[in-house]
């Protein structure tokens, strides 16, 4: 079973999402275990303090690194993980390649940032991987933990109805997804494609691949090259 313990100096911005949806069930069914710690229990100062100035001046608060280095010793103290993710926008791009390789770990901490970064030596010695979920600054790391999260356990055996349905979703084979349809087939005067309902899975299967390229090649040309260049 996976475990995913997640270090946040706000918690409580984790509690909802966590609880509810796929991940949610998959938490419920013992499918994953997600463990939230509070930074600021390890803190040695007296009033919980996790920030400090930077050195050299400049504005904003940086995350100072005893709590950081305390508890993940802690919790280094009880199993081995295979990775200890810090979410920045200053990493390579999560893409769909790692998801697949991340949900197949058995043990994961993730280090949510929070101000105006984290002491470097904190990446330095402890962080095995960085990961930016676009190009983009938010107000901490618990929001892009949230996105990883999601998009690990969707992956883990047994927590989507359908097991085929994430080898469907887009990426997955270097392309966006063809458009999808549903009852009825006819609404409003908008008809689902013929192909769709005409029961030929070999026509089916070549519409979706079609319909895969075109939209592709529209909206991510560089997805389109790659995918071209490796036919």
């Amino acid at each position: 079973m996976m475990r995913i313990d997640i270090i946040s100096a706000v918690p409580e911005l984790l509690q909802g999402p966590l609880d509810h949806s796929i991940v949610g069930r998959a938490r419920k069914s013992g499918k994953v275990e997600i463990a939230v710690h509070d930074l600021r229990a390890y803190s040695t100062d007296k009033h919980g303090k996790v920030d400090d100035y930077p050195f050299g001046g400049g504005a904003g608060l940086v995350m100072t690194p005893q709590p950081v280095f305390d508890c993940i010793g802690s919790l280094k103290q009880e199993r081995e993980y295979r990775e200890i993710i810090f979410p920045t926008p200053d990493a390579l791009l999560l893409d769909q390649p790692t998801v697949n390789k991340l949900s197949l770990h058995d043990n994961i901490i993730i280090l949510c940032g929070h101000y105006k970064g984290i002491d470097q030596r904190i990446r330095d010695e402890l962080v095995t991987l960085e990961i930016s979920i676009g190009d983009y600054v938010l107000s901490g790391g618990e929001l892009p933990a949230m996105v990883l999260v999601d998009s690990m356990v969707r992956l883990l055996p047994g927590v989507l109805g359908d097991a085929e349905s994430a080898l469907d979703d887009s990426f997955q084979d270097g392309m966006l997804s063809p458009p999808v349809y549903t009852r009825p087939a006819s609404f409003r005067g908008l008809s689902v494609p013929e192909t769709l309902t005409s029961g030929n899975h070999e026509r089916i299967r070549l519409w979706r691949e079609e319909k895969a390229l075109e939209r592709t090649r529209e909206v991510r040309p560089d997805l389109y090259r790659n995918f071209i260049n490796k036919k």
